[in-house]
């Protein structure tokens, strides 16, 4: 069976693709995708028929009530809650163009993941999946980051290579990012797409669920649809590193330990 040749495999796989081949892939990437499949082996799960995921989407339709009212917000109608062919924007899974459908395991993860803000609406369906299908495990226990300072034994390799797998999938997609970020992981995503695979999961860093991106987008449909308003917000943060101070803006103690 391959093993990964070093902890810091998917970084370097991560720089060949962005700063060296992007279409044409290098021996080492090779070798480093063909090293994933062999140990995605384990990771695989199945999703059974009939199962239900959630998928939310900013925003909500429209639904006329009477004369007197008029039209008030309503749900999005089924195919405004489904990607659309050939208007795919850059995901962390699929490039543009290229639709994949992205679905979280309950509903909260679900509207965690559209980002919403306060006073804003939100569209939630339930998804219905239409055949068995087969996914890769992406998430790992792992959340903190792994430094080795030399290289550990193969399978501690391979936990610190699918643990940086893992936080790259969950890292949320934002306005400002460069496509070219999305790269790594949407090349992944197609060389498990193309060996057989429906799907992979990983870990959501806004919710407390996990989401599932599925390369058919007709592997599931949506059942039903609700409309959500955002009454509240809650972050919570904690210090990561030292602060730093300037001096110039203290003024400096007299007296004893001055």
């Amino acid at each position: 069976m391959k093993v990964f040749k070093s902890w810091q495999s998917y970084s370097r796989y991560v720089r060949a693709l962005k700063h060296t081949y992007r279409y044409i892939h290098t021996p080492e990437v090779e070798v480093f995708l063909q090293t994933v499949l062999e140990t995605a082996e384990e990771r695989v799960e199945s999703i059974p028929k009939d199962s239900v995921l959630w998928r939310a989407q900013l925003g909500h339709g429209w639904r006329f009530e009477n004369e007197e009212v008029g039209e008030v917000p309503a749900p999005y109608e089924p195919e405004r809650m489904c990607p659309r062919p050939g208007r795919a924007t850059e995901g962390r899974a699929n490039p543009k163009g290229i639709p994949y459908l992205y679905l979280a395991s309950n509903r909260e993860t679900a509207l965690a993941e559209a980002r919403p803000w306060m006073g804003s609406q939100v569209s939630v369906g339930q998804f219905k999946i239409l055949r068995k299908l087969k996914v890769v495990n992406c998430t790992t226990e792992r959340k903190g980051l792994i430094i080795y300072f030399k290289e550990p034994p193969p399978k501690k390799r391979e936990e610190a290579v699918w643990t940086d797998i893992d936080k790259a999938f969950a890292k949320p997609v934002t306005p400002t990012d460069d496509a070219a970020d999305y790269v790594p992981t949407q090349v992944l995503s197609e060389f498990l797409k193309a060996n057989g695979y429906d799907g992979i999961g990983y870990r959501s860093s806004l919710g407390n669920g996990y989401n599932i991106a599925l390369f058919d987008i007709h592997s599931a449909e949506i059942i039903n649809c609700f409309l959500f308003g955002v009454s509240g917000i809650n972050f919570d943060f904690s210090e990561i590193a030292n602060p730093y101070y300037l001096t110039k803006h203290y003024k400096k103690k007299k007296g004893k330990g001055a």
